[in-house]
């Protein structure tokens, strides 16, 4: 039974088989018919046709489309009268980005010489002035108390300026001064920041009443308070009761002088002196 079941099968693939081969026969064969029919017209319809057909028409220029008038009458806005205006607030912006102005310049770096420039053995010529090693520094933010000012306590007139020198002397004595300065010393005068240590020098002067801070300068604050506390130049003039009097003069005793050509005088008889005779004084050598 089995044979036979697979002769059918086999019969029935084989039968299938040719009906597609001869269904895509019949498919080709029409589809030939068809092409064939469409190439017999389309020869006919040309065979029909004039001979210029194969000439292209030339194309027709259009005219260029001009705007037309508008009336400004019709068009402008109407006119409306101040009084019905009305101002409103502008509205927040959008983002930050909106609030950004104009770019800045970029700031120029300073070198690293110019923010340690060391200044050893400064002098200073007057309150808040440092000189050394080719520079003259001023320092910034306050006004320097010249050497020959002078100050008024209870109506007298005190040297404050040389005091105000001295002081600022002895916090300079045997100290380096870093300024910013360049690294190569000029003879102008140069306003710089100054400090010894991790002490500002201008912040030192202002605070001790050594020198007048500049109006809305970064020492104003300090500068007043120096001021109502009386410190140094805005204070009395110092007082020198501490001091051990000075020494009386001493008066050189009078002694009768007499005329080196009057022959009047007498003079005055030499000393005798008794010599001592040597004694025992040994033989000279032969």
């Amino acid at each position: 039974m089995r044979p036979l079941y697979a002769a059918a099968a086999v019969l029935t693939i084989l039968v299938m088989g040719a009906a597609i081969v001869a269904g895509g026969r019949a498919v080709l064969h029409d589809e030939s018919v068809r092409v064939a029919a469409r190439a017999q017209a389309g020869m006919a319809a040309q065979s029909e046709a004039p001979a210029t057909s194969a000439i292209p028409r030339p194309k027709v220029a259009r005219p260029e489309a001009h705007s037309r008038a508008i009336d400004p009458e019709v068009i402008a806005p109407p006119k409306l009268q101040s009084e019905e205006l009305e101002r409103v607030e502008p509205r927040a912006p959008l983002s930050e980005l909106a609030l950004a102005g104009p770019p800045k310049p970029p700031k120029t770096k300073m070198p690293d010489d110019w923010n340690g420039t060391k200044l050893f053995q400064p002098v200073a010529p007057a309150a808040g002035v440092i000189e050394a090693k080719g520079y003259s520094v001023a320092i910034s933010g306050i006004d320097i108390v010249r050497q020959d000012e002078t100050c008024t306590d209870g109506g007298k007139p005190w040297t404050c300026g040389t005091r105000a020198r001295t002081a600022f002397r002895a916090f300079l004595r045997g100290r380096a001064v870093v300024c910013t300065v360049p690294p190569e010393g000029g003879r102008d005068l140069v306003a710089a920041e100054c400090r010894v240590g991790n002490q500002d020098v201008g912040q030192w002067l202002i605070e001790n009443g050594w020198a007048r801070a500049t109006k809305n300068g970064p020492y104003a604050d300090a500068g007043d308070k120096a001021r109502t506390a009386r410190k140094g130049i805005f204070g009395p003039a110092p007082s020198l009761s501490g001091l051990p009097p000075a020494p009386a003069p001493v008066a050189a005793a009078s002694q009768p002088t007499q005329p080196i050509l009057d022959p009047s005088a007498t003079a005055t008889p030499p000393t005798e002196t008794t010599a001592t005779p040597l004694t025992d004084q040994p033989t000279p050598s032969e």
